[in-house]
C-alpha cells in the first residue's frame, strides 16, 4: 500500500507565532495536551492529531533541542540489541525502521554498513548474527547480509586500516536527519489540526477534585501567562521527565522514584576523506566491549558514540576529555588515517532518556533496555520516557492506548499513522535523487516553494541558502540563530566554526522576517563549545 500523502504544504501550515498564540488564548479545552516537542512528543502529538483529537504540544524550547536531535543519525533495529536477546524490541524497530523510510524518503533513507573482521573467527561469528537480523526483518529487509573477503571489505570502505584485516560481513539499515523528522512531525501534525508551539514552557500543572485539569505555561518571547486546559495531559519531556512528575501534587512517588537515568552519548564530525564512499562502519565490540560508530552523514563523518551515566540532565551537555580521547583512539584502530583532534569539526553530546530499572545501583548504562516506558499518574498525568527515534510512532500508539484505556481519551481506531506521509514526502524519490543544490533535497516535495523565496540564489555556504533561512522563518517555526543553523540547516553539528561564521548573516536575514533584532552572542558562545574539544 502507497503512503497516504498530506495536505501539509509550506502555504497551508505557516508559523506565525501571534495567530499561535492566539490560538492557544481561544481555545476551551484541548482533548490532548503534550509537553515536549521531541521525537516522542511529536509524534503522539501526530497520532492524536490524525485520529481527530484536538490536540497542542507546549515546548520549553526549541523543537528536538534535547536528546532528539543528537542521535547517531540511524534508524535502525539495534543490532546489539540482537546480541542482548532482546528480540522483541529488534522485531519492532525493523518494521518500524521500514515504515520510516516509506514515510519520509526524502529524510530517511537505506544505508550500507561494513562490520570488518580482524580475527578469522568475527566474520562467521557476526555474519550468522546478522543473517538472523535479516530474517526478522523479513520483507522489511532492506538488502541481504554478505560475507566480505579482505578486498571487498576494503572495496566497500577505502579508508578502512588494511593492516591485519581479515574480511567483513556487509548489511543493510536506515540513515535519517532526527531534528528535520522531528520538525516534519510537527509541521504534519499541524496541517492535521495540531497546535504546536516552540518556547512556551509549562511552569505549573492545575487539579481540580483531584485530577489534572489544566497547566499553566509562558511565551518564552513576551512572559505571557496562559492556562490551558485538556482532558488528557502527556509528559513526553525526555530526560526531564521526572521534573514535570515533580510538579504533579498527585505523583508524591515521582520525589522518591525517578522514571530515568541519564545516559550521555558523544558524537565528533571530520571530513568524509578519512572513510570515502557511502558505506558506514560497525564496530560491535570496542575494547572497552561499546559500539561504535563511523557513519557518512551530509557530507562529513559522524564518529559515535559513548555511553556514560550523568547524574544531572543539562540542556547543552558537554563531552567529557576522556569521552572524545575514547572516541579518538577507537577510531584510529580501524581507521587508515586516524582522526587527530584538529581535525574534528564538531563535537557534541546528547543524553538518552534510559528507563531506570527499579533495582539500579549505578551499573553501566549500556546494559540498561531501550525499551520505553508508560505510565499513568494517581491524578491522570501520563509520563513516557525511554524508546529509541526508530521507534517514536509505536511509542506514540502505546501512549494513546493508555490514555484511552484509563478513560481520559475516547476509543478511537489506532494505526492511522502507519502509512501517513510526512510533509515534504515526495512518492518515488530519495533524498540523493533530489541532491542538487545540495541541502535542497531535505525537502522533499516543498523544495520549490523553497526556491521560490527571495535569496534562492544567494548561498551563505554549501547547504544554505538566504531563501531555506526565509523558510525557516515563515513555516518552520524558527525564532533564533540556533534554530536555524543548529536544526532547520544542521551547520552546527557538521562544521561549528563554519556556523559561528555565518551567524551574522542568519540573524540579519531571520531579523527581517521576524521584524525584530535577532541576537548572535549566545550562538557565538554555543558554536565555540562545539569547535572546542574538552581539556
Amino acid at each position: 500500500m502507497k503512503s497516504t500523502q498530506t495536505t501539509a504544504t509550506s502555504e497551508a501550515a505557516p508559523a506565525d507565532r501571534q495567530q499561535l498564540l492566539a490560538r492557544l488564548q481561544q481555545a476551551p479545552t484541548w482533548d490532548l495536551l503534550v509537553i515536549g516537542g521531541g521525537a516522542t512528543g511529536l509524534g503522539v502529538a501526530l497520532d492524536a492529531a490524525a485520529r481527530g483529537f484536538s490536540t497542542v504540544v507546549l515546548e520549553a524550547h526549541d523543537f528536538a533541542k534535547g536528546t532528539s536531535s543528537r542521535a547517531t543519525k540511524l534508524a535502525h533495529g539495534g543490532v546489539r540489541y540482537l546480541a542482548q536477546g532482546n528480540i522483541s524490541l529488534v522485531h519492532e524497530a525493523l518494521h518500524e525502521r521500514t515504515t520510516l523510510l516509506r514515510n519520509a524518503p526524502h529524510l530517511a533513507q537505506p544505508l550500507g554498513f561494513v562490520m570488518p573482521s580482524y580475527h578469522l573467527w568475527e566474520t562467521p561469528f557476526y555474519g550468522t548474527g546478522l543473517k538472523m537480523y535479516d530474517v526478522l526483518a523479513g520483507r522489511a529487509g532492506l538488502g541481504p547480509t554478505e560475507f566480505l573477503s579482505r578486498m571487498g571489505a576494503l572495496r566497500k570502505l577505502p579508508g578502512l586500516r588494511a593492516e591485519g584485516l581479515k574480511g567483513g560481513v556487509a548489511y543493510w539499515d536506515g540513515q535519517f536527519d532526527d531534528a528535520r523528522l522531528a520538525l516534519a512531525l510537527a509541521r504534519t501534525a499541524a496541517a492535521r489540526g495540531a497546535l504546536v508551539l516552540n518556547y512556551c514552557p509549562v511552569r505549573a500543572l492545575r487539579h481540580e477534585g483531584g485530577r489534572l485539569a489544566a497547566v499553566a505555561c509562558e511565551d518564552a518571547e513576551t512572559g505571557r501567562q496562559f492556562e490551558v486546559r485538556a482532558r488528557a495531559v502527556v509528559n513526553a519531556t525526555g530526560v526531564w521527565v521526572d521534573e514535570v512528575r515533580a510538579m504533579d501534587a498527585h505523583a508524591q512517588a515521582a520525589r522518591h522514584a525517578p522514571l530515568v537515568v541519564p545516559s550521555q552519548g558523544v558524537h565528533i564530525v571530520v571530513d568524509q576523506d578519512f572513510l570515502p564512499g557511502p558505506h558506514a562502519l560497525l564496530v560491535p565490540k570496542t575494547a572497552d566491549g561499546r559500539v561504535l560508530f563511523a557513519v557518512p552523514w551530509l557530507g562529513k563523518l559522524l564518529i559515535g558514540t559513548t555511553d556514560t551515566e550523568r547524574e544531572h540532565a543539562a540542556l547543552e551537555p558537554r563531552a567529557l576529555p576522556e569521552e572524545v580521547a575514547f572516541l579518538l583512539r577507537e577510531s584510529a584502530r580501524y581507521l587508515g588515517r586516524a582522526p587527530q583532534p584538529q581535525d574534528v569539526r564538531s563535537c557534541w553530546a546528547g543524553l538518552r532518556p534510559l528507563v531506570k530499572p527499579r533495582h539500579f545501583s549505578g551499573a553501566q548504562t549500556r546494559s540498561v533496555s531501550r525499551e520505553h516506558t508508560v505510565l499513568v499518574e494517581p491524578g491522570g498525568l501520563v509520563s513516557v520516557t525511554g524508546g529509541k527515534w526508530t521507534t517514536y510512532r509505536a511509542m506514540a500508539e502505546d501512549v494513546l492506548d493508555k490514555c484511552m484505556q484509563h478513560g481520559l481519551l475516547d476509543t478511537r481506531p489506532g494505526g492511522v499513522t502507519r502509512e501517513l506521509a510526512l510533509v515534504g514526502a515526495m512518492q518515488g524519490a530519495s533524498a540523493h535523487a533530489l541532491s542538487e543544490p545540495p541541502g535542497l533535497h531535505l525537502y522533499g516535495s516543498e523544495a520549490p516553494s523553497v526556491q521560490a523565496l527571495p535569496g534562492a540564489e544567494h548561498w551563505l555556504a554549501p547547504g544554505l541558502s538566504e531563501a531555506m533561512v526565509r523558510f525557516a522563518a515563515r513555516h518552520e517555526y524558527a525564532r533564533s540563530v540556533e534554530d536555524v543553523l543548529a536544526r532547520r540547516s544542521r551547520m552546527l553539528f557538521l562544521d561549528a566554526r563554519l556556523a559561528g561564521g555565518l551567524a551574522p548573516a542568519v540573524a540579519a536575514i531571520l531579523g527581517e522576517e521576524l521584524g525584530r533584532p535577532v541576537p548572535v552572542d549566545d550562538f557565538l558562545a554555543l558554536a565555540r563549545g562545539y569547535a572546542r574539544l574538552p581539556a
